[in-house]
Order: C-alpha cells, then sequence, then structure tokens
C-alpha cells in the first residue's frame, strides 16, 4: 500500500505534496489549478511524502543563512563571522593551513571536504539576495580572500580589481599551494549565486591577463581556462574587457 505507485483516499494521505506557504503559492501562477487538480483525484502516498520531505529539507537547513546572520558559529572551527573577520584578516598562514573555513565563508549548492559544513538550499539562496547586512558580510569575506591572494578590490560597484601592495609574496603562495585554485572556483560560483554576479568576470578578466599575458601564476592557467571561465554565469560580460 505504500510503494510507489499506489494510490490512497485523500482522507487517509497525511502528506501534501502540493506547496505549503503562500509565498511559494504567488511564485507559480498555476498553483490554484494545481491544488484544485490534486483533491479531485486519489493520491501516491509515497509520491506525496517524499516530495514534502524534499521541500523541507531545503527550507529547513538554513545553516549558511544562520553563520552569516553571526547567529551560529562555523564548524568545526566554532568561529563567527563577525570574529572571522576579524581575527582571520590578514592571518595568512591560518588561511592556507585551515581548510574547514571556506565552504562556510563561499557556500554553493555542492558538498566539499568539510562534512560539517552545508550546501545551500533555494531559501538561503533568496534571502541572501534580500538581506544587506548578510550581503555585506559576504563582500567582507570576499575582500578578506582577496588580500590572502594579493588582490585588491577597486569598486565595490563593478568588481573591479588590481594588484594588491604585496602581490609578489603572495602569487607564490598561489604558485607553491595550488589547492588555493579550488578555493577560488568555490568563490566564484558562489559570487554568482548570492548576488555578485557582476563580480565573475572581471575577477576572471584578472587572472587571464596574469596568467597569459603576464605569465606570473603560471600554475593557476589550467584552472583558469578549465574553470574560471565556465563559472561566469553573465554572457555578456566581456572576459577581454570588462
Amino acid at each position: 500500500m505504500g510503494c510507489e505507485g499506489s494510490v490512497m483516499d485523500d482522507r487517509d494521505n497525511e502528506y501534501d505534496s502540493t506547496w505549503d506557504d503562500e509565498f511559494e503559492e504567488e511564485q507559480f501562477s498555476m498553483m490554484k489549478v494545481t491544488k484544485q487538480q490534486a483533491r479531485a483525484r486519489p493520491r501516491n502516498l509515497a509520491a506525496a511524502e517524499d516530495m514534502q520531505n524534499f521541500r523541507r529539507r531545503c527550507r529547513g537547513n538554513l545553516k549558511n543563512l544562520l553563520f552569516y546572520q553571526n547567529r551560529i558559529p562555523s564548524r568545526p572551527d566554532g568561529i563567527y563571522i563577525e570574529q572571522f573577520h576579524k581575527y582571520w584578516f590578514g592571518d595568512y598562514t591560518r588561511l592556507e593551513r585551515v581548510h574547514s573555513y571556506i565552504q562556510w565563508l563561499f557556500p554553493t549548492q555542492e558538498p566539499g571536504v568539510n562534512n560539517s559544513a552545508h550546501v545551500l538550499t533555494p531559501t538561503e539562496i533568496r534571502y541572501f539576495h534580500e538581506d544587506v547586512t548578510v550581503k555585506k558580510r559576504l563582500l567582507k569575506s570576499y575582500i578578506l580572500m582577496l588580500d590572502f591572494y594579493g588582490i585588491e578590490l577597486v569598486s565595490e560597484e563593478t568588481g573591479q580589481v588590481k594588484r594588491a601592495v604585496n602581490w609578489k609574496e603572495r602569487f607564490e603562495n598561489l604558485n607553491r599551494n595550488t589547492h588555493n585554485n579550488l578555493r577560488i572556483t568555490r568563490i566564484l560560483k558562489c559570487l554568482g549565486l548570492l548576488g555578485f554576479r557582476h563580480y565573475q568576470a572581471p575577477l576572471v578578466h584578472f587572472f587571464l591577463e596574469e596568467t597569459l599575458v603576464k605569465d606570473t601564476l603560471p600554475r593557476v592557467k589550467h584552472s583558469v581556462l578549465d574553470y574560471f571561465i565556465f563559472a561566469v554565469l553573465n554572457r555578456r560580460s566581456s572576459l577581454l574587457n570588462p
């Protein structure tokens, strides 16, 4: 009776496979028709349970948002976002050696090596776009990591970047520790997901120039060509002339 493909009468069904809240209903013009149709016929209990659990998982796990709201610490480091910005900025040794923070700073829809971190949910993405304080903190995280890589954000409006004063030292670290290429790919993906899509092309353009023209980052070049370029979501952006 509970197997896939079986049907049950509505009065026996504990699950609602339609949308649960008004916000979601407003997003879909066909919602009223869907509810009427669903209630007019026998229900597939297994399907209803599966889809309700899916929606609850997507809405319920807000750990990335709570972290950026400074309400919970990262795991396993146990540090709040404002503490991170205050005490980790410029601590290049710690930023290089610790690998558990990057998924918390730049969450995406893909898991990483830190099993205590969480993938982004659709609900979180929406809130990141709407919460001004959260977006400001994400920008601080970006500036912190740019500094770690020897890069300076020139314009918060356009996302234009340039070499920082200590770029030679930091570029040496980038060439020596290539796991940072994975971190940069994650950062680019996160920027595209969480409201800073216009920052992607300027950063990729910077790396294209440094790797292909100035030859300062030879061990970053393959990642630029294989990953960084394809992370840019705005197809109208020019990587040659941002």
